[in-house]
């Protein structure tokens, strides 16, 4: 598949991480603002988490919205058709790893700061999730980017 700028895209990216409460959904929200014409995108957790409101927060600073996000499992994937799992948590790597045994696909693993771990006053929690949220979306760029990008 190809992107916008002739990028070289997969069909279908899941996103993986402990909960997919924070950084799935977040990772997950970016490449679809970023290629979600031209890419299958969805998120899972490890276990089920409660999407985070910090997380919500940092993602409508930029005007994504990520109140319509339902955290899921690996187990509740109703599609296991895809071509690039990106998992951001240890444990998300090692099921999708184990995931991969049965199908056909990618796995690239991109450690990722759990921002709900840091403590602090509210901003600087939420500095955290600003941060995962900027080098998520730096990393995707960096990834998919058209190669005669700057």
């Amino acid at each position: 598949m190809r992107g916008p700028h002739g990028e070289d895209l997969p069909d279908a990216v899941l996103f993986a991480c402990t909960m997919n409460a924070i950084r799935s959904p977040m990772a997950a929200a970016l490449m679809r603002h970023l290629f979600g014409k031209f890419v299958f995108v969805d998120s899972v957790g490890v276990k089920v988490g409660e999407t985070d409101p910090l997380a919500a927060e940092a993602m409508a600073e930029i005007g994504l919205d990520l109140d319509g996000h339902a955290p899921k499992s690996f187990e509740e994937l109703q599609d296991t058709s895809f071509d690039l799992i990106i998992s951001l948590s240890p444990e998300a790597q090692h099921k999708a790893v184990d995931m991969t045994r049965t199908m056909a696909a990618e796995v690239e693993y991109w450690p990722t700061l759990d921002p709900s771990m840091v403590e602090g006053s509210r901003e600087q929690r939420l500095d955290a999730y600003r941060l995962v949220r900027d080098q998520l979306l730096a990393r995707l760029k960096a990834r998919f980017a058209h190669p005669f990008e700057g």
